[in-house]
């Protein structure tokens, strides 16, 4: 089986983000997205996985991920001629897939799960031509739902319903034989002009193929929004965080729970409240970092309080209260005169510099 990972999206709803990098190197908990992809495919078994990446995307994403020696994989990079819908991004990759079966995983999602049973499941039943992961939800309407009946058999597939037929809504990972690609072959594009894998899927059940599902018993996220990628980092913390201390901390600062402190980070006159997370070479200085809280390499955090927030890579905060916030790589924010005693949300771009008025 191989894997094929879609991260050709522009992630226009984590712009400013997204303006200057991909969405699925965005870091949580100081780790790039997909990285936490690959780790699910790497743990189910899988060995060749191909990425697919979009013309603007593709060095910066082939330079992060690099040829997949760090999970003893190899990735292919195939380039999207053009963004067509995750069905038009299948058939871009039939190269790569031959006749192989393979895990289709969206590159802006995340799970807690490893999915290993599901794969040895659909690699031993070979009736079975598609198997998908379903996770149920409060909010069905704005997922891709699968209809189930009560044999408990999938009858058909949903995008955003307005009048959901059940509330299990699609997750983003999906297992495909070789014939999805006579699926496709009999779709056409949507009304927004792409061609949808729910429609292949559907053509599958139409022509009476097999499509199994399990429910995903873990948690899922899907990443493309702020709130969204503030509340991956703080479950991926709960979930994955431990204590380490690798880095400088003198003796009046104060660690509690599970932090993270990287080799080469230095920490004075601070408490830090876990789970966090502290990359190497940031500095954090007479401030508080609370829970659910990720600082990138390079970053700075000097008289100040974060809580809940992601701090990328090279960013300074500097005399000011932040919460539930995501700065960009670079960023500056300090207030224009003195320290702020007022909590500030924010989402700020790559290279930005904030200057807050007085109070």
């Amino acid at each position: 089986m191989r894997g094929l990972i879609l991260a050709g999206g522009s992630g226009t709803r984590l712009r400013p983000i997204t303006h200057t990098g991909a969405k699925q190197l965005v870091p949580v908990a100081n780790r790039p997205i997909i990285f936490y992809v690959i780790d699910c495919l790497a743990a189910a078994g899988i060995k060749e996985i191909g990425v697919v990446v979009s013309h603007e995307t593709s060095a910066e994403i082939q330079s992060t991920v690099g040829d997949g020696s760090n999970w003893d994989v190899s990735i292919t990079y195939i380039t999207q001629s053009r963004p067509g819908g995750l069905a038009h991004a299948v058939l871009e990759s039939k190269d790569f897939l031959g006749t192989d079966d393979f895990c289709m995983f969206l590159g802006d999602n995340l799970v807690g799960d490893q999915m290993l049973a599901t794969a040895l499941r659909f690699d031993a039943d070979k009736s079975v031509s598609a198997s998908l992961l379903l996770k149920e939800v409060p909010n069905p309407t704005a997922y891709g739902v699968a209809e189930v009946d009560r044999s408990g058999r999938i009858v058909g597939l949903e995008e955003k319903p307005k009048h959901p037929k059940s509330d299990l809504a699609l997750v983003g990972i999906y297992f495909f034989r070789h014939d999805i690609f006579d699926a496709i072959a009999k779709i056409g594009p949507s009304r927004r002009g792409e061609l949808e894998i729910t429609d292949a899927i559907n053509v599958l059940i139409r022509d009476g193929k097999r499509v199994e599902f399990s429910v995903l018993g873990s948690w899922w996220l899907d990443t493309g929004k702020k709130d969204d990628l503030i509340l991956a980092n703080s479950t991926v913390l709960d979930d994955r965080a431990r204590r380490s201390v690798l880095g400088s901390v003198d003796s009046i600062s104060s660690i509690s729970g599970r932090v993270t402190i990287d080799a080469g980070a230095l920490v004075e006159g601070s408490i830090i409240r876990g789970p966090a997370a502290i990359g190497p070479y940031s500095i954090i200085k007479n401030s508080y970092v609370g829970p659910y809280t990720s600082i990138d390499s390079g970053a700075s955090i000097i008289n100040s309080r974060v809580e809940n927030s992601i701090i990328m890579q090279g960013s300074e905060v500097v005399g000011a209260n932040i919460a539930d916030s995501v700065l960009g790589r670079r960023v500056s924010v300090r207030p224009a005169m003195q320290k702020l005693s007022k909590s500030l949300c924010l989402m700020v771009g790559d290279d930005c510099k904030i200057e807050i008025p007085e109070e």
